[in-house]
């Protein structure tokens, strides 16, 4: 129903609230997805996903023709495979580097690479042009956005709805069920025979195709992409959405997204002065409030606010429902069930 919703919407909602609400909060959602993808499923959350969406970013923009950077004058399909690519290569990389640490130390690992990633564009200017890559050319099915956002929200549309469907399937791959059961508990994991670092690099690779699609389309988007773009405060906006939707339910990513992108255009018009600590120019504060209360109310997030709502109300009217447990990630018992079943 959400996905007819969300394909009749450009007969409801304007240009504006088209563009500036609900295809930004389709990318930054997939951009989101990427990470609990990884923390879900895989145990590990990860402050790398900028830096790898910038990757995807930053090779593309400079294979097509662009003001700025190395604009070789690639066909804009060819350069997005190729920026795609490049970026999951990258993920891989940086998978194999961080798939032997857990805990806050995975997390620093991670962070570095957005960081390193940030500095690397921000001074070699022959890559990210002076101030930036701008007037990116897009496939000819996307055309300007600025002018007709339709193309743009209807594929970025699509690969959320892809995105979504891929990342349930392969949670009930044989793969999916084994890196399940390395989250749970890597040394059983390791003991039946898997190779732990292995599945985790792999994992890590699948998260960094997902946010090089993200990182396609906010370029396509925005028509440029600069270091400005890719700092931690992009990394950590991409966190927050994640926690605000639910950081362990995939549908938080999108969910998150939209509240970002609401709050993040809106409150600069509604939000009355008070002193100096909030005005519209204070997003960073509204939605800092905002990710301390829901943090407070609900570690699972809207998505664990609303399943807990629904739960009482079931259990009110026609007793305890099993619908939660039958929608959540599997657990290393499962995993190994399957794999004696095997």
């Amino acid at each position: 129903m959400l996905v007819l919703f969300l394909a009749g919407a450009p007969s409801i909602f304007d240009s504006f609230t088209l563009s500036q609400i609900l295809t930004k909060a389709l990318w930054l959602g997939i951009a989101a997805a990427s990470l609990i993808f990884l923390s879900s499923y895989g145990g590990m959350i990860s402050l790398g996903q900028t830096g790898i969406y910038a990757v995807a970013g930053f090779t593309m923009a400079n294979l097509v023709h662009a003001a700025g950077g190395r604009h070789l004058g690639w066909d804009p399909l060819a350069a997005t495979a190729a920026g795609i690519a490049v970026a999951t290569l990258f993920g891989v990389l940086c998978g194999a580097i961080a798939s032997r640490s857990y805990g806050i130390y995975f997390l620093m690992i991670t962070l570095a690479i957005s960081v390193i990633v940030f500095y690397f564009f921000a001074q070699v200017t022959t890559l990210s042009g002076y101030g930036g890559i701008r007037s990116v050319t897009p496939p000819a099915v996307i055309g300007n956005p600025v002018i007709n956002p339709l193309p743009l929200y209807y594929t970025t549309l699509a690969a959320s709805v892809l995105i979504y469907a891929g990342i349930r399937y392969l949670a009930r791959t044989p793969f999916g069920l084994a890196l399940q059961g390395i989250r749970d508990d890597p040394a059983r994991m390791q003991a039946l025979g898997f190779n732990v670092a292995l599945h985790r690099t792999l994992a890590f690779g699948v998260g960094a195709f997902i946010a090089s699609i993200a990182g396609i389309l906010s370029v396509w988007y925005t028509t440029q992409i600069s270091p400005g773009g890719i700092n931690v405060a992009q990394t950590i906006n991409v966190l927050v959405i994640a926690v605000i939707g639910g950081l362990y339910r995939l549908e938080g990513a999108w969910i998150g997204a939209a509240v970002f992108a609401t709050i993040d255009n809106y409150s600069r018009v509604w939000m009355p002065n008070v002193g100096d600590w909030l005005g519209p120019s204070r997003f960073e504060t509204v939605i800092g409030l905002i990710f301390l209360v829901i943090v407070l109310a609900s570690p699972g997030g809207l998505v664990g606010i609303w399943e807990s709502v629904w739960a009482r109300r079931n259990r009110a009217g026609r007793g305890p429902t099993q619908s939660s447990r039958n929608s959540a990630p599997e657990t290393v018992d499962d995993v190994v069930d399957h794999h004696e079943a095997v």
